[in-house]
């Protein structure tokens, strides 16, 4: 006999046994009531006797029913009884748990659920802003780094660029320029990446050098990358018959840089839409203001962070 069915005989011997001594006990108690003080004694003893001897019978029944059953009839005898005490708990638990809300004031349940929903919420915010975070951090990689990969075909504005490139290093200086490169994704532009310090000589020397001759600026728009913040401003010589793209990386908590409206008047426009939508603060400028939102207009809505300050507006 293996050590399961040992296991499962005693515990049908132990409640045989139980339920005889209930049920002697119930019939000893009935007949007390009946007879004599001397004869309940007589009485007690017989039932107690019978009542052993039941018991000890429906024990010896139980036990050799259980050795009989085979061993998949236990197992699921035993998965039943498992279930229906895994069930019972559950029940009570619930029961338990429903006393416990009963006993609470209708204030206090409310005030528990507005807490446990502003936590969830909370979580929640603060999941979406890290996973927004990682995202635009991976985007602002992936970009730069599709942008400075440089293909084994050399690109026919790569002579250009390495012209502006010397002319510049040679007199702006050597750190003037933090990067540069074609930029295969916006048809193979040079593109010059400045140190903010440089950033407006670089640009007067684009403006008002005479073998390059960038009189002409095109476009001017900022960008929020959440890392950091980025101008980008669009060039064109007509006498080298070339454009070229000049950037700069801004702090994103004060980004400020020097206004371009004294060396092109077309940046003035493009300067105050990028103060008036994101935050960015061109010194020196003649007239910087918000032109789309007006000035008491709170935040800059092309901020990833953004927030309106009026939901319904």
């Amino acid at each position: 006999m293996s050590e399961k069915e040992d296991l499962a005989k005693q515990k049908a011997e132990a409640a045989a046994r139980a339920k005889a001594v209930a049920l002697a006990r119930k019939q000893a108690k009935a007949e007390a009531a009946e007879k004599p003080e001397g004869d309940m004694d007589i009485a007690k003893q017989k039932a107690a006797a019978a009542a052993k001897a039941k018991a000890a019978a429906l024990a010896k029944k139980q036990a050799k029913e259980v050795a009989e059953k085979p061993e998949g009839e236990m197992d699921i005898a035993k998965q039943k009884a498992a279930a229906a005490a895994k069930a019972k708990a559950a029940a009570m638990a619930k029961k338990q748990a429903k006393e416990e809300a009963g006993e609470k004031p209708e204030g206090e349940i409310d005030a528990a659920k507005q807490k446990a929903a502003a936590a969830a919420k909370a979580k929640a915010a603060a999941a979406a802003k890290a996973k927004a975070a990682a995202a635009a951090k991976n985007r602002t990689a992936a970009q730069e780094s599709e942008e400075a990969d440089t293909p084994s075909e050399i690109s026919p504005n790569q002579s250009k660029l390495d012209q502006i490139v010397s002319a510049i290093e040679s007199h702006v200086g050597q750190g003037a320029l933090l990067e540069n490169y074609i930029n295969r994704l916006s048809k193979d532009v040079p593109t010059l990446v400045a140190n903010p310090d440089t950033y407006f000589s670089i640009a007067k020397f684009l403006r008002y050098d005479e073998q390059l001759d960038f009189s002409y600026l095109s476009e001017l728009h900022g960008t929020d990358f959440e890392s950091h913040m980025e101008i980008y401003v669009h060039l064109h010589s007509f006498k080298m018959n070339q454009s070229v793209a000049l950037k700069v990386k801004l702090d994103r908590d004060t980004p400020v840089i020097p206004s371009l409206v004294p060396l092109w008047s077309g940046a003035n426009w493009p300067e105050c839409e990028a103060y008036d939508l994101l935050g960015i603060n061109f010194y020196e400028h003649p007239d910087l203001k918000r032109i789309l939102l007006g000035e008491d207009w709170k935040g800059y809505p092309l901020r990833k962070d953004y927030e309106p300050y009026d939901v319904e507006v």
